[in-house]
C-alpha cells in the first residue's frame, strides 16, 4: 500500500494536463461500445463512467453506452465483462474493490487476476481523516492519544464494510494500535451525519463529501490518506508525515477489458482514455468531485493492480475484515 501513488507522481503532477498519445495501430470499433459500471447509478464509478464515456466515444468514432450492472460488491458486473468477447466492444470501469474482492468473496465464477486486460488507472480519490469538531484534538497524534485514553469506548464509521473508507480506517487503526470498533453505514453521507452528531469518533471520507463540512467547522480534517499533500487542502498533513511513515490508501478507478484483448486494441482504448482525461471540462468536473486524473499506461496499471491485490489480501487478513 505504501508508495503506490508516490512512486509515480505527487498529486500535483497527477493533476497536470494529460496529452493523449497516438496509438501505434489504429484499431477502430465496428459498433457501439458497452462500458460496464458494476455499481448503482449515481455513485462514484457511475459518475466517472459517464464523464469519460462520451469523449472516449468521440475519439473512437463510436458511441459508448454505460450499463450499470450492480451487485455483490461489483463482482456481478465484473463477471459480465469477464465472459465477454475480447474485441474492444465491452469494457469496464471498476473501483478499488477490484483488488479487494479476491480476498473477500467466495464462489466467484472468474479469477480477477486473469480475467481482465488492464487498460489504465483513470482517477485516484484521496480520503480525509475527519473527526467530530467537538473533540479536543487538532493533530493526528493528539487524536491517537485521545482514543488510547478511552480503550474500547469509541467507534469509527465507514461508507460500508470492505469499502475504501473502511480499509483506510482499518489500516490506520492497526498501525496506530487503536482499540476502537467499526460501524459500517450504507454510504458516506449517514456516516458523516453520525460523526457530526458525536455518535462516532472518526471517518475517512472523500474530499468531495467532507471538505465543505470541514471548512464550515462542522467536522475537522486532520489528515489526508495520500502519500503527498493535496493542492486543494495544502494545510492538511498526510497520515504518513504525522508519525505513520509509508501509510497510503486511496480509492481509485481503473479501466479494464476482457482478458485476451489484442495489444493494438488496448493501445487505442488507452489513447481514448487519455484523450478524455485531457479534456478541460472532464478534468474540471472530476476535480470538483475530489478525483485526480491519472492515465497510467497499460503496463504500469497492470503492475499496480497486481501490487494492490497482494496488499489488499494482506490487509484483509491482518485486520480480519469479512463480508456480511
Amino acid at each position: 500500500m505504501s508508495g503506490s501513488l508516490g512512486r509515480r507522481a505527487a498529486l500535483g503532477l497527477l493533476a497536470a494536463p494529460l496529452v493523449a498519445r497516438q496509438a501505434s495501430a489504429q484499431w477502430a470499433p465496428a459498433r457501439s461500445i458497452r462500458l460496464i459500471a458494476p455499481y448503482p447509478p449515481g455513485g462514484g464509478v457511475d459518475t466517472t463512467s459517464r464523464l469519460l464515456g462520451a469523449p472516449m466515444g468521440q475519439f473512437l468514432g463510436q458511441p459508448i453506452v454505460v450499463e450499470n450492472r450492480a451487485g455483490a460488491g461489483g463482482s456481478i458486473g465484473a463477471a459480465e465483462v469477464a465472459r465477454s468477447a475480447p474485441d474492444g466492444h465491452t469494457i469496464m470501469i471498476d473501483a478499488m474493490a477490484h483488488t479487494v474482492n479476491p480476498a473477500l468473496l467466495r464462489g466467484l465464477t472468474f479469477d480477477y487476476a486473469t480475467a481482465f486486460t488492464p487498460i489504465s488507472q483513470v482517477v485516484v480519490l484521496p480520503q480525509l481523516l475527519v473527526v467530530n469538531a467537538a473533540l479536543p484534538v487538532r493533530t493526528l497524534q493528539e487524536f491517537v492519544a485521545y482514543v488510547k485514553a478511552r480503550p474500547g469506548q469509541l467507534s469509527y464509521g465507514s461508507s460500508g464494510n470492505a469499502t475504501a473508507a473502511h480499509l483506510a480506517a482499518a489500516l490506520f487503526a492497526a498501525r496506530a494500535e487503536l482499540d476502537i470498533q467499526h460501524v459500517p453505514y450504507r454510504g458516506g453521507t449517514p456516516a458523516l451525519a453520525d460523526l457530526m452528531g458525536g455518535a462516532i469518533a472518526f471517518v475517512f471520507g472523500t474530499v468531495s463529501s467532507s471538505v465543505q463540512l470541514a471548512r464550515e467547522g462542522r467536522i475537522r480534517a486532520i489528515a489526508v490518506s495520500t502519500a503527498a499533500r493535496i493542492s486543494s487542502l495544502p494545510d492538511v498533513p498526510t497520515v504518513a508525515e504525522q508519525g505513520f511513515p509509508g501509510y497510503e490508501l486511496n480509492e481509485w478507478n481503473g479501466l479494464y477489458a476482457p482478458a485476451g484483448l489484442a495489444p493494438a486494441v488496448t493501445e487505442r482504448l488507452h489513447a481514448a482514455a487519455l484523450s478524455a482525461l485531457a479534456d478541460g471540462g472532464v478534468r474540471q468536473r472530476l476535480e470538483a468531485l475530489g478525483a485526480f486524473p491519472v492515465g497510467s499506461s497499460p503496463g504500469d496499471f497492470a503492475r499496480y493492480v497486481a501490487e494492490q491485490r497482494d496488499a489488499m489480501a494482506r490487509l484483509v487478513r491482518e485486520t480480519r475484515i469479512e463480508v456480511g
